[in-house]
């Protein structure tokens, strides 16, 4: 029996199959993979730069944290946290100057400038802060913030004035410093300053209220403490004295909201402590944390309170300043935040405190109030409330001590709502 497959003509016998290949070597898949790679990263890097620096950091971190040859870590970039009125900034490597916003990062040489109008607050690294007053013109010295090393920033002041604060420094070979025509003031571990530079007189000044300062003019050095002023003219010797003390203030508390019927007629009353020597005070209430817009002043207020009228509902700060029978002037006291809140008109609302607790420095307040309605806590919005009106607001960190947190509310009908806790922040 034959066994062949017959013939199919519908399918036509194949006689022969062609297999084709390129060899590839590892070599060749290495590179493709190293190129495609390289690509990745690139593209990285255009859309965010600071990725690598990040890496780059944690790697000298991970692998050469123990080498004591190992170059140490530094962030040379400050940013702007407060900017009222006009501020400009000219960088290092432009001839132009800008407008400062929040997003403006500053560098080793940047150059800042304020108006007439205008004032901002700079943060460096380590937490070291500058508060550059109207009409000043400064120059970014120094920003550094090694990783276990100290830190150190500094800024020039070409003219005008700054207010220095230190922070906590974790090293104490950490320093921050203002410097000026022939003269420099270096400042330790929480301590606060303020450095004035006028080149036209040739005059300047460096009046510490907190801490400590060293000011170094060529070979000559002072140490001024808390309360206490260098003052020196360009080539002069450097004179050291006391100055007042600034009140400390009372009422109203930092952050306290003011419920009053009509806000524009409504009389409010300020006090402070009183201080030794001083035999008048001015009274400054402004709309901005810095004091560049002026909303009510009282000046040669002869005892420690004073009553205002005529401020509309809003926010506003406020400070004092000591005078004493010289006709010399305090630096200005710790300003105080508050805001004046018109009463509704209607009901008051639902407003219930059921709980609170501290998480370290921070409280947290739990509450009901209306669906729909609106919440402040010391003056902070709370900004979620939940459909059934349950709220959790969790308030800034508080300094250990007793302290009265105040909740004001409104409805959607206009009536208003005030309640008031008292909470302990330990030590």
């Amino acid at each position: 029996m034959s066994t062949q497959t017959p013939h199919d003509p519908n399918h036509p016998k194949i006689k022969r199959v062609e297999v084709y290949w390129h060899t590839v070597t590892y070599k060749t898949v290495a590179l493709y993979a190293v190129l495609l790679a390289a690509i990745i990263f690139a593209a990285l890097y255009l859309i965010n730069p600071s990725v690598y620096t990040h890496a780059y950091d944690a790697w000298v971190r991970t692998v050469a944290g123990g080498d004591s040859g190992s170059e140490p870590i530094t962030q040379t970039q400050a940013k702007f946290v407060n900017l009222d009125g006009k501020v400009q900034v000219k960088k290092v490597n432009s001839v132009q100057w800008q407008d400062a916003d929040f997003h403006t990062t500053l560098d080793k040489g940047d150059q800042i400038q304020t108006s007439a109008d205008g004032a901002a607050r700079i943060t460096f690294a380590d937490g070291t802060t500058y508060t550059v007053k109207s009409g000043t013109f400064i120059t970014v010295e120094e920003n550094s913030m090694g990783h276990e090393q100290p830190s150190s920033s500094a800024v020039h002041i070409n003219i005008g004035q700054v207010d220095l604060n230190t922070p906590n420094y974790s090293s104490p070979d950490s320093k921050a410093a203002v410097s000026m025509e022939d003269s420099r003031a270096q400042l330790g571990s929480n301590s606060s300053a303020a450095v004035k530079s006028d080149p036209t007189t040739k005059e300047n000044e460096v009046v510490v209220s907190r801490g400590s300062a060293e000011v170094q003019r060529g070979q000559e050095k002072v140490e001024i403490g808390a309360y206490q002023k260098a003052s020196y003219a360009t080539g002069g010797p450097i004179a050291k004295s006391d100055v007042l003390a600034p009140p400390d203030l009372s009422s109203p508390r930092n952050f306290e909201p003011l419920i009053v019927e009509n806000p524009k007629e409504a009389s409010i009353h300020f006090e402070w402590k009183p201080v030794s020597q001083a035999v008048s005070y001015t009274l400054r209430i402004s709309t901005t944390a810095m004091f560049t817009r002026t909303a009510k002043e009282a000046v040669g207020v002869t005892g420690t309170g004073v009553d205002i009228s005529g401020l509309d509902g809003g926010d506003y700060f406020w400070n004092v300043t000591a005078t004493n029978a010289k006709k010399e002037n305090s630096e200005v006291s710790e300003t105080f935040r508050f805001t004046l809140v018109a009463q509704g008109k209607t009901q008051e609302m639902l407003l219930e405190i059921t709980g609170t607790q501290i998480h370290g420095r921070v409280a947290e307040i739990i509450g009901k109030t209306e669906p729909g309605a609106a919440l402040i806590v010391n003056a902070q919005p709370v900004p979620i409330i939940a459909k059934d009106g349950t709220f959790r607001h969790f308030t800034e960190p508080l300094e250990p001590g007793q302290h009265t947190i105040v909740i004001i509310g409104e409805n959607r009908r206009g009536g208003t709502a005030q309640q008031k806790v008292t909470i302990v922040v330990p030590k």
